[in-house]
């Protein structure tokens, strides 16, 4: 693993005393108390600092292995998951076995909440949790990266500025990620650099690229390399989105000037607000393993995408969300023709659309209206993207 010190997570060895670090750092105990008692945290943050310490001490300054201490911390995470959420729902875990490890293709709504959540069901379902890619620009925050390489996460470097440096980097990565499945490791990552803050669910063909980069000198086809990689298309869908105004405001930001410079602390600021604040209905569906990989990336991509959109799941929101948009688009599909069209995968009631429609009404109305259109956008295009979808489907030729 030398090799890929650079970019590895912790190993068992480094685990005991990186959760020494951890509790001994005075900004990760007031990062703690400040989610478990906001009240302290202002008034006595002192005394919060000396009982968070000896409380992260009691539970986990034994820990020395990283599965024992996921394990440790899989109550903690339960308990977060249970009061952000009405419900977390899974479908195609039996599509995986215990035999062998997968590389989990997803689609990308939230910076932590996304692999969190893939990596509780795995956990709950007796399956071996993942290593997850995280872009570099998460280590700008030394206790988030301290965190995350606790909790099995790799780097993927990002804004490089040569094409050696970034063919370096990417051949590391395609070792590392190829070394992994072949010892029994699950990754995670990403269908592209960053989130589909949009709403559109599209795989880049360069990250296909990279996993067959480090197999080319091993005299295996493309096919052959990616089949050996086991990979799971993974759905995740939000019925609310905690950043869903943040992604707006970026968004109508580069579109009106041309790029978006984000200010310092706001990753911080949004893997918080995507861990601690209210995202509704959850769900998760695990892809079969793709064992008959296409011999190119880009339709290998195709492949991964069909296989994410076949499986999203629709919320009342994005309904609601698509009868908004389409009420002001010229020539667009009724509300009830595209209800119609993809009911099965939602069966919502009457209820359920009004109170989706009362929720969207008061996001809306709590954002600038420069940004609403595109607030709407991400909530509204998985619907287009299943209408397209099942229109694809059923055209003949």
């Amino acid at each position: 693993m030398q090799e890929f010190d650079a970019i590895r997570p912790y190993s068992d060895e480094e685990t005991g005393p990186a959760i020494k670090r951890l509790v001994n750092d005075q900004e990760f105990l007031d990062m703690v108390g400040r989610f478990k008692s906001p009240l302290l945290a202002r008034w006595a943050p002192g005394p919060l600092r000396f009982l968070t310490r000896r409380w992260l001490s009691t539970r986990f300054g034994h820990f020395t292995q990283v599965d024992d201490l996921q394990a440790g911390l899989s109550g903690y995470i339960g308990e977060l998951i249970e009061n952000t959420t009405t419900r977390v729902t899974t479908s195609g875990i039996e599509n995986l076995g215990k035999q062998g490890a997968y590389l989990f293709i997803s689609n990308h709504r939230d910076i932590v909440f996304d692999p969190m959540v893939v990596n509780y069901l795995l956990f709950h379902n007796n399956l071996r949790t993942t290593r997850i890619a995280i872009g570099d620009n998460l280590l700008a925050n030394r206790v988030f990266a301290e965190m995350m390489r606790l909790n099995k996460s790799f780097i993927v470097r990002r804004d490089m500025t040569s094409p050696r440096e970034m063919r370096d980097a990417y051949l590391t990565l395609s070792g590392f990620i190829n070394h992994s499945i072949a010892n029994d490791e699950n990754i995670w990552i990403a269908q592209r650099e960053g989130r589909a803050k949009d709403g559109l669910d599209y795989t880049d063909p360069a990250i296909i690229k990279m996993f067959y980069m480090s197999c080319k000198k091993s005299g295996l086809s493309f096919a052959e390399a990616m089949n050996k990689l086991r990979i799971v298309p993974v759905s995740i869908s939000y019925e609310y989105d905690p950043c869903d105004a943040d992604k707006a405001r970026e968004l109508e930001t580069k579109a009106r000037c041309g790029s978006y410079k984000k200010a310092e602390g706001e990753d911080t600021e949004q893997i918080m607000k995507g861990l601690t604040e209210f995202k509704g209905h959850v769900h998760v569906h695990f892809g079969a393993p793709i064992t008959d990989s296409p011999e190119n990336a880009k339709e290998l991509a195709g492949l991964v995408d069909s296989e994410i959109h076949a499986n999203y799941h629709l919320h009342a929101s994005n309904l609601v969300a698509y009868e908004a948009r389409s009420s002001h688009a010229e020539n667009a599909t009724s509300f009830d023709a595209a209800r119609s069209s993809v009911v099965t995968a939602g069966n919502w009631t009457e209820e359920e659309v009004q109170a989706a429609r009362a929720e969207m009404d008061k996001r809306l109305s709590a954002c600038d209206p420069a940004i609403r259109s595109y607030l709407l956008d991400m909530y509204a295009n998985p619907v287009q993207t299943a209408l397209d979808a099942n229109t694809k489907l059923h055209t003949p030729g």
